[in-house]
Order: structure tokens, then sequence, then C-alpha cells
């Protein structure tokens, strides 16, 4: 059982109320779908299909088109433009979110409110909860490889940055990581800091000084991991060198406000804990289980290791050693679709379960088509949407998503 001693947070808790939602999905997913449509209904997008106040999915799947960001994009660069009238949210938009590229090779504006950051927080609780039952930890910290990326003003004077950096900034997103045991290593100037050499070079650092207390290590993507241990190779003689005379480089840390922070945690020359480091380092053959090696009570290593990021497993699981790897949660920056509730599977088997309560979710069935040989490389052609518990097992589709955020599409 893990619980928070204040109350705060209960793994059983979560995973029953988890069970519940599932257990009902049918019902949670028509009371989501009347929930987005009764917030976002006097919007200009939805007063004009004709839904005329009806909130079940028959008449939203009779009135409302299926879309896709290129339909959507005249009405967010409104948005974007200043334009405050409810285009496509009835609650106000409070920044706007870049979509990670990963997907079209380019980014993608996107809405972002406090619904998402709800939805976020709800299923890093779900998955933490099925985790820590499969990898149990204590009070500790978490060596994380995360960044916030530069935000810029748009024209309508709403803040434009990184989805995940919308996330890292709430005030919710922080105090969710201290229920789940997860807090980083590094100062949130570290973190926020504007250049991303030197704030990765301050988070190898963190890491070694709390070497000790580390449970899991993680990132986003799975990349950022790999990108992490391969600057380590590079650079660990120099992270030696500043934990014995207890001083950052000069050269490699410039920033003033990430120096000033980071030293307060250096607290003075540590030798002994730079030659453990380096003996450590010089008994690696190749660098594998690195991890294990410098982070003696890390559970894990987690982050997203699916799609277009299982190509850097394989180098990950080298650095990991013996260590299992758990893939995140599946999601767009869009939003978030499902949890992996078996944290133990490989992140090659990886399968996720759709929450419910945070979007309403239709999946197009993708048929094999005959213009293209059978095999891998088959065309596929498309069927009208069904709903989440009309799914067969076996089939393939494509994921259509409604958010609170005023998102309709795939």
């Amino acid at each position: 059982m893990l619980e928070k001693k204040n109350g705060e947070f209960s793994g059983d808790k979560v995973i029953a109320e988890f069970e519940r939602l599932t257990r009902d999905a049918d019902i949670v997913q028509r009371e989501t779908l009347r929930r987005i449509l009764v917030e976002n209904g006097a919007t200009e997008y939805l007063q004009g299909l004709g839904l005329a106040g009806r909130t079940d999915p028959a008449s939203f799947k009779e009135c409302v088109p299926l879309a896709t960001h290129a339909d959507l994009e005249p009405y967010i660069e409104r948005i974007v433009d200043g334009d405050a009238t409810p285009i496509l949210t009835g609650k106000p938009v409070t920044s706007i979110s870049l979509s990670s590229g990963t997907t079209q090779g380019k980014r993608k504006y996107l809405l972002f409110n406090e619904e998402l950051v709800k939805s976020t927080m709800q299923i890093y609780r779900t998955s933490y909860a099925f985790r820590n039952r499969e990898f149990p930890v204590e009070d500790g910290k978490a060596l994380q490889f995360i960044y916030s990326s530069r935000q810029f003003t748009t024209k309508g004077g709403l803040t434009a940055t990184t989805a995940t950096t919308n996330v890292y900034r709430s005030e919710e997103f922080k105090a969710t990581m201290r229920v789940v045991q997860s807090q980083c290593c590094s100062p949130d100037e570290v973190i926020f800091g504007a250049d991303f050499a030197q704030s990765l070079y301050c988070h190898l650092l963190c890491g070694l000084l709390a070497a000790g207390e580390v449970q899991m290590v993680s990132a986003t993507f799975a990349h950022s991991v790999v990108l992490a241990f391969q600057t380590f190779e590079r650079v660990w003689e120099e992270l030696c060198a500043d934990i014995r005379r207890g001083a950052l480089s000069p050269t490699r840390v410039t920033s003033p406000a990430v120096r000033q922070a980071v030293s307060a945690l250096l607290a003075g020359p540590n030798p002994e804990l730079a030659d453990a480091v380096a003996r450590k380092c010089a008994g690696l053959s190749n660098w594998y289980g690195v991890i294990p090696a410098l982070w003696p009570n890390a559970k894990y290593v987690y982050g997203i290791m699916t799609g277009s990021m299982e190509h850097y497993v394989k180098k990950l699981r080298h650095y990991a050693g013996g260590l299992p790897l758990v893939a995140a949660e599946y999601g767009a920056s869009e939003g978030w679709i499902g949890a992996n509730l078996e944290p133990a599977m490989p992140p090659e088997s990886a399968t996720f379960t759709v929450l419910p309560d945070i979007g309403y979710f239709e999946f197009i069935p993708l048929r094999p088509g005959c213009t293209a040989a059978p095999g891998p490389d088959a065309c596929y052609g498309e069927s009208e949407p069904v709903g989440l518990t009309d799914v067969v097992v076996g089939e393939h589709y494509e994921v259509v998503m409604t958010t609170f955020a005023g998102t309709h599409g795939f």
C-alpha cells in the first residue's frame, strides 16, 4: 500500500478509482463528452455545427466533423493573434503549446488551459500508483533530465512554449511531484535555465551529489536519457573535478542564477565522493551499467520509449545495465490518452489503458486496402470511427481525441 503520511496520496485509492472508471467506461465516456460539450457549447466553433445544446454521442457524431489540426488552425491563429472571444474553448486559453514535432516533422500551435494540467496530473498519479506497486520506492529523489524550453509572446499576448514546459511551470505539477515522490535532484534554476548544455551538465552534477537518494532516473523522452549519458562519457572527469574542489567549472556553467543554485548544493570540497565516482567510472566496460553503478538505489529508468523513441531503447538498456526500463504514458501534445498499467513489461511490449474521463475518444478502424501488396507496406482504408468500448482486440485503429481544450481531431 502506498500512502503519504499526511493522507494526500494513496496508491490503493488511485488504483481503485481507476478500476471504477474503466469498469464503467461507456458511462464515463458519455459523461465526459457531456461535460466537454456543456463547457464549450457556447463557442463559435460548436455553435455553427447545429448541436443546439445536445450532448449525446450520436448527436455529436452527426454534427461535429472529424478534424485535423489543419482544419482548426484558422481558429487557433485567431486566438494566437489576440481574439479573446470563445472561439474553441469556453474557459480562457492560458497559453499556447508547441507540439514536439515528432509526428509530422514540424511544430504546431495548440491551445493550453488548466483542464489539461488537471488531466496531466491525473495520468501521472495513475501511472505512478501502478508503477510503485511493481517497483516500490521510499521517500527519495529522481534524477530527471527535464528542461524548460524558451518562451515567447504571441501577437495576442499569450505565452507560447512547449507543452511540457507549460506543465512544468504549473504549481500543480510541483505539488504532484512532491506527492508521488518524484522530486527532481536539480533546483528550478537548472530546469528553467536558458542554456540546454549548462542545464544538462548541472543535472548530472546534482544527480551525483544526491546519488544515495536517487530512486529513479527519468526524462520525458528516452533520447534525453541517452543524450545525457553520452554527454556523461565526455564530461565525467570535469564533474569529478567540480566535486573535488567544491566549485562549479567556470567554463561549463556561466549563468549566474544556475551557478548560485548549484553552488549551494556543492557545499564545499568532497574528494571522497569524487574518488568514488572516478573509481566506479574506471571500472565500467564501455559504460555498460553506468546508471546502477553510480546510483545504486535506483529502481528503474522511466520515460517515453515507444513509437519514435523505441529507436533509443537498445542504447538506453546498455546504460541501464540490469535496471528495468519502464515506458511512460501514451499521449500527444494535444493531450494524454492512456497509462502503462504493466510497468514490468519491456518497452517493446508495452500496452496502454485509456483513461475514460480525461477526454472523449473515438477510434477509426484501419482496414487493409487493395492498392498495395500485402505486408507492412500495405495501404489502409479508413472506416467510420467507433467508441472506446467498441474496439476489437487485434484490430488497428487511429485515435481521435476530443479534449477540454477544444481539440477534436486525430
